[in-house]
């Protein structure tokens, strides 16, 4: 089994500090092989706040695996934006911008989404996709694979941002190449549902986190998932912070078992 711990959104320069401490508190008491985080790790890009992202990476215990959010890339500086985007998150944070990890029982596969002339839409490249396809096909039948995304490939109705471009033919692609998990962010809520159910399709397990430490709740709680995954099995529990206790305590679980045409959730009691 592989216990892999998924925050976003933190927002450094927009954060909440007293959270600071029992979130890490939190996720190095978990004893994680891997720790993601789906973009967003600052609020405006800039320096003190990339500094303040890096120092919270670096105090984490297990390997973290980083991707870049919309909120990462500058947005009033436009000459950096267009010219020089990714310069202060390479030097703060990685200079992959589409890390991966893999060991015996996961690949996952990290990829920026941020289309730095649509600054929220986000973009999901045919490239970024080949470049999946490829990691997935060559994993061998006994890993999970996983995909990290900041912008959501499915949305639910209601929801007032604008879907990620191309995220009709990532779920095709994604499907068709058996992808397992897509972990995501940016809408500041949390979700874990099965998606891209359609007859003849196989359909992946669609992950959100909340927002970890921002003060931009959007009527949520500050939270992460922790995914404990088995082959054929995925539980996923939900930690949320308690004001009232000053800590992050579980407050769900969810599992979901592989079937003939993909993930489904579990109903037994």
């Amino acid at each position: 089994m592989r216990r892999l711990v998924h925050i976003s959104d933190l927002h450094f320069g927009r954060d909440r500090p007293e959270l600071l401490e029992p979130l890490r508190e939190a996720v190095n008491q978990l004893g994680a092989d891997l720790v993601v985080i789906s973009g967003d790790l600052t609020q405006r890009a800039t320096v003190v706040q990339f500094k303040a992202a890096a120092a919270f990476i670096s105090a984490l215990a297990p390997p973290v695996l980083a991707i870049p959010g919309n909120h990462d890339l500058p947005l009033h500086n436009l000459i950096m934006r267009v010219f020089t985007p990714w310069r202060r998150y390479r030097k703060w944070i990685n200079a992959d911008l589409n890390p991966k990890f893999v060991d015996e029982e996961l690949v996952v596969v990290g990829v920026n989404t941020v289309n730095r002339f649509a600054w929220q839409q986000g973009w999901l490249r045919s490239r970024a996709l080949r470049r999946i396809s490829a990691e997935f096909s060559s994993s061998g039948e006994d890993r999970t694979c996983i995909v990290v995304v900041h912008h959501p490939l499915e949305h639910q109705p209601g929801e007032r941002k604008t879907l990620m471009r191309n995220a009709a033919l990532g779920v095709q692609v994604l499907s068709d190449c058996g992808a397992d998990v897509v972990l995501s962010g940016h809408l500041h809520s949390w979700r874990a549902d099965p998606f891209a159910i359609v007859a003849g399709r196989m359909s992946a397990l669609q992950v959100h986190a909340g927002t970890s430490l921002s003060n931009r709740l959007r009527g949520e709680v500050n939270d992460f998932n922790l995914l404990e995954i088995e082959k054929g099995k995925i539980t996923i529990r939900h930690h949320v912070f308690s004001d009232e206790t000053s800590s992050f305590t579980t407050a769900a679980s969810v599992t979901f078992d592989a079937g003939p045409q993909g993930w489904q959730r579990n109903l037994a009691p």
